[in-house]
Order: C-alpha cells, then structure tokens, then sequence
C-alpha cells in the first residue's frame, strides 16, 4: 500500500468514526436487545497469500456455527430481521472501519477472501492480492448483484460452493486485476463515490 493511500484511509476512517460512533452504539444496542450477543461476526480473511486476519462485522445471522461456505439461498432462514435491515443499508460493514484503521484493509481494493479460496486458487490469488483487499472496489460494483444473483438461487452449502468456485471468482479475479493496474489515489476517490451513490 503507497503512503498516499494510506494517508487517505486514515483521514477518512477517523472522519467517518467521529460521524458514525452514535450510530454504532445504537446499532450494538438493538442487536444485543432483539438478538442477543455476539454483537459482533468474526470472519478469517487473507490480506496476502499467507497472512490472515479477522474481517470484523455486526452479526446479521442467527449464531450458528458457519459452514465456511459462501452465502447461497440456504442461509437466507438465518438472517435475523434486524440483519435484514443492516444489510439493505450495508450498515453491518461499519465495523470494518476497524479492520482499516489496523491497516488490514484499505477502503478500496478486492474483497477479502477466504483462506479456502486462496489455497483452492494460489496463483490467481497471488495476483489478486498484490493489492490490498478493501472495503468496496471494482469487482463489488460491478459484480455483487450478479454475485447475490447466483447464490441465491443454491439451496446448499455444495451448490453454493460450485457457483462461487465456477462463477464468481473468476469473474470477480478478472475486474480485480483491472482494478490493480489502473489503481491511484484519484481511483480509488472515484471508486469511493460511486460505492455511496450506489452504482
């Protein structure tokens, strides 16, 4: 990550943490009033082939033990009302203002992946995360209504692991590959407003 970078994620993740600290104590409240804890879901993630860290978000699913799998049509029983109405607003990855500040993520760049995935795919991998993964970026503009599109129609955690393995990473590789050789402060900046405008 170039220091520019880093600057950046900085500056606004302290922006955005003094705007939004209310709005994560409230958010923490009412899962722990209706849902009861963990307040918080811990996911392993890789930041680089072989480093790994925990993706932090607020609980959006009943605490079950997870499959590891990707999210298909078969954990949609599991997602608690409260769930459904952070997600719709994507305010259960606040939380990963967290994982910005520690330097884990950057607010731009691919989606980190699971250890399953960069073991399954090294040498895609291996590219793919020569930038540092990020909050949103080009593959989660692009490619994350086609993504939900797919998944959601598996009905098991096999059928939800075949898509995501045939469909999803290659496709999703592709754009952050794209997004590895064009990135720049100003890409990044325009990245970031097209993220909050929702397209």
């Amino acid at each position: 990550m170039t220091p520019g970078k880093r600057a950046l994620d900085l500056l606004i993740v302290l922006l955005l943490t003094c705007l939004l600290w209310p709005v994560v104590m409230v958010i923490a409240l009412v899962i722990l009033i209706r849902d009861g804890r963990p307040i918080f879901f811990l996911s392993e993630r890789m930041k680089s082939p072989d480093e790994a860290f925990m993706l932090v978000k607020f609980r959006t699913m009943t605490n079950e033990p997870d499959d590891g799998a990707a999210s298909g049509g078969y954990k949609t029983a599991r997602i608690t009302p409260t769930g459904r109405v952070l997600r719709r607003y994507r305010l259960d990855e606040i939380p990963q203002l967290w994982n910005i500040l520690r330097g884990d993520i950057s607010f731009v760049g691919p989606r980190p992946p699971l250890r399953r995935y960069v073991e399954m795919f090294p040498a895609l991998y291996g590219e793919v995360l020569r930038a540092r993964p990020g909050l949103t970026g080009l593959a989660t503009l692009v490619y994350h209504r086609r993504e939900a599109a797919l998944l959601d129609g598996c009905h098991t955690a096999a059928q939800s692991e075949a898509v995501y393995i045939r469909r999803c990473v290659p496709a999703k590789a592709r754009l952050d590959l794209i997004y590895r050789r064009n990135r720049s402060v100003c890409y990044d900046l325009k990245l970031m407003v097209r993220t909050v405008m929702g397209r």
